[in-house]
């Protein structure tokens, strides 16, 4: 067997012209979304992720701006800019970059988003409309992998979902959207015991720990579908995933490669929340 590759670059060029189409009829009615990224610091992973962020939304006709903010910005001042979109009307969604400085709590920054431009949906107000299954801000990697799944026409229900980690940004709500789907869903984590068993027994394997080589072809069921959200540089910069990819393509029914898989879904989801917070303050299903 070898899997089908679900290729995240398709699917994200394909999601992203429905968003096109659908800024495009918001500008019939006078209304252009609009997304503000706040970056502190230089680091350069973030700043090529925010540019791509930047590039992504014009092109499906979004506003963007970036927000660059020195190395040695206060807390108070990264506050007290956050207050200033919050309360711009011409501001749909917010988002800021992490990793922030040391002198910069990400708690207190991703708590003073307005919840309702919050498009990464890490605001406890979202996070609780997620787990009690309110119309809410989905974190992005997460809606991401669903996407995948969704458009890949892969059955989830009932079906033995084995997530690997328990981040607030993919493991945990990753985990309630499968179970939301009618999975069967068991977590795992640094503390768990014989985690090759649980893995052996899953039909769908999402890993999110940044682990490269960590599932491997021994551990994995034949025909099961593998979701990889690992994205860790080696040595030469080349982005490796979680899963050993050249071996268990060939037991898999179907699985995400690194690059290519996840990663372009996760800004198309970006740009999605930043259309849900345009037509949700418009009061536009």
């Amino acid at each position: 067997m070898v899997a089908k590759i679900l290729d995240g670059k398709q699917i994200a060029k394909e999601y992203r012209q429905g968003l096109k189409d659908q800024v495009e009829e918001l500008n019939k009615q006078g209304f252009t979304p609009k997304l503000s990224v706040i970056l502190v610091g230089n680091d350069d992973a973030s700043q090529s992720y925010v540019k791509s962020k930047k590039k992504a939304a014009e092109e499906i006709g979004m506003i963007s701006e970036i927000i660059h903010l020195d190395e040695s910005t206060t807390e108070k001042e990264v506050l007290n800019e956050l207050g200033r979109l919050n309360n711009d009307d011409s501001v749909s969604g917010i988002l800021v970059q992490v990793p922030l400085p040391k002198q910069v709590s990400e708690q207190k920054v991703l708590e003073a988003i307005n919840p309702d431009k919050d498009v990464d949906g890490f605001h406890p107000t979202n996070i609780g409309k997620l787990c009690i299954h309110e119309q809410t801000f989905i974190p992005c990697t997460p809606l991401g992998i669903m996407e995948i799944l969704k458009h890949s026409d892969i059955d989830l229900e009932g079906k033995n979902a084995v997530v690997i980690g328990r981040s607030h940004i993919v493991g945990q709500p990753v985990s309630k959207l499968l179970l939301q789907a009618n999975c069967t869903v068991t977590i795992l984590h640094s503390r768990t015991k014989n985690m090759s068993e649980y893995l052996k027994n899953a039909d769908i394997i999402v890993s999110a720990v940044g682990k490269p080589g960590l599932v491997t072809k021994d551990v994995v069921k034949e025909g099961a579908v593998v979701i990889d959200v690992g994205n860790t540089p080696d040595e030469n910069g080349k982005l490796k995933g979680d899963v050993d990819y050249d071996e268990v393509k060939n037991v898999a029914g179907a699985i995400t490669p690194v690059p290519g898989g996840v990663g372009p879904l996760t800004i198309t989801m970006v740009l999605n929340n930043a259309l849900l917070a345009e037509k949700m303050r418009r009061g536009i299903k």
